[in-house]
C-alpha cells in the first residue's frame, strides 16, 4: 500500500499472509497455546513494514495507511513484531493505541534481538474479541 499526497509517495505499508505451514509463531519464548498459533492461509496477516518519509511524519500517516492497508485485508486478525531496542517502548505504545496487544516476546534467530509479538483484529470494532482461542 502506497500512500500519496499531491502526486508525492509520502509512505509505505506491505504485509503477507500467514500461510499453514508458517515460522511466525515457532521461535515464541513466551509459551502460547496451539489454538493461537494454528494457521490456515487466512487466518492472520503479518504486517512487515510500515515506512512514512520524514517530513510527513507526526501527522499520523502511518496510522492512515495501516487503517486503509487493513480495509483490503480478509483475514480475521494481524500480528506485527517490535524490537525491544527500539524507541524505548515508544513504538510498542504507538500500536496498543493502535488496538495491539502484546502477546509475548520471540527470538527468530539466535543473534536476532528480541521482539514484541502484537496481535489485534483486522477490524478494529473486533479487537476485543481477537485474542479468543
Amino acid at each position: 500500500m502506497l500512500g500519496y499526497e499531491d502526486g508525492d509517495v509520502v509512505g509505505f505499508c506491505f504485509g503477507t499472509t500467514l500461510a499453514p505451514d508458517t515460522k511466525w509463531w515457532g521461535s515464541m519464548l513466551t509459551p502460547l497455546p496451539a489454538a493461537w498459533m494454528a494457521e490456515n492461509g487466512k487466518r492472520t496477516v503479518a504486517l512487515n513494514e510500515t515506512v512514512v518519509r520524514k517530513a510527513w511524519r507526526g501527522r499520523s500517516v502511518a496510522w492512515q495507511l495501516h487503517e486503509v492497508w487493513l480495509t483490503h485485508r480478509a483475514e480475521e486478525r494481524v500480528t506485527l513484531l517490535v524490537n525491544l531496542l527500539d524507541g524505548d517502548d515508544a513504538v510498542q505504545a504507538v500500536y496498543e493505541a493502535w488496538g495491539y496487544r502484546k502477546l509475548g516476546d520471540q527470538q527468530p534467530f539466535a543473534d536476532s534481538p528480541v521482539f514484541s509479538v502484537m496481535l489485534r483484529s483486522v477490524a478494529p470494532a473486533e479487537n476485543s474479541g481477537v485474542f479468543r482461542k
